[in-house]
This record gives structure tokens, sequence and C-alpha cells, in this order.
């Protein structure tokens, strides 16, 4: 039997890495007292943060890959717009706004189908 057909394979390898997950975290909780988050390293790792998150949205709505890909830019667009537009409008409501914007999106691209 080799090691990789043995069926307790997966749960050690699970094992593993919940291990290493956990030990980094463990680790980031028992420093975390020593820091101060209005440090100017925080600032700039949380501006990072937001561009790039900011840069993966425009992305996929300009250049989607996979089952996106087959929708038409215009409904990318519209439901992005109206998820900001109503986030905004709901003194940000996340979940108002993306149920709003997933909504449209669907029946843009549903309209278009027909």
């Amino acid at each position: 039997m080799s090691f990789f057909s043995d069926p307790a394979t997966p749960f050690a390898a699970l094992l593993v890495a919940a291990l290493a997950t956990y030990f980094w975290r463990g680790l980031g909780v028992m420093l975390s007292h020593r820091l101060s988050a209005d440090q100017p390293l925080f600032h700039w790792v949380s501006a990072v943060a937001f561009a790039m998150l900011a840069g993966l949205i425009a992305r996929l709505i300009i250049f989607p890959g996979g089952a996106l890909a087959e929708t038409e830019l215009p409904d990318r667009l519209a439901a992005a717009v109206l998820t900001l537009a109503i986030f905004y409008w709901s003194r940000k409501n996340l979940a108002l706004g993306v149920f709003a914007g997933a909504g449209a999106f669907i029946l843009l691209s549903w309209g278009r189908s027909l």
C-alpha cells in the first residue's frame, strides 16, 4: 500500500495544514497587544489591501473568466454601479448593496438571454 492510497493521508494533511495555520494565528494573537493600529505601517498595509481588492474587482468586471465571461460588459458595469449606489444610499449596508447588485445582474443577464 502506498502512502497516497492510505485512507488516513487526507486527514494527516488536514491536521498539518491546521497546525501550521493556527500556529501563526496564535503567534499573532500573542504579539498583537504590543502593536498599535495607528502606526503608518498599518495605514500603508490597509491602503495596499484596499487597492488590491479594488484591482481584483475591476479585473472581474472588465476581464472576467469562466461563466462570467459569457455575460455582457454593460450588464456587469450596470450591476456594479447599482451595487455602489445602493451601498451608499443605505448608509453603507453591505448586504443590501450586494443583494441589489446581484439581483440586478441576474435580471439584466436573464433579460438578454430571452
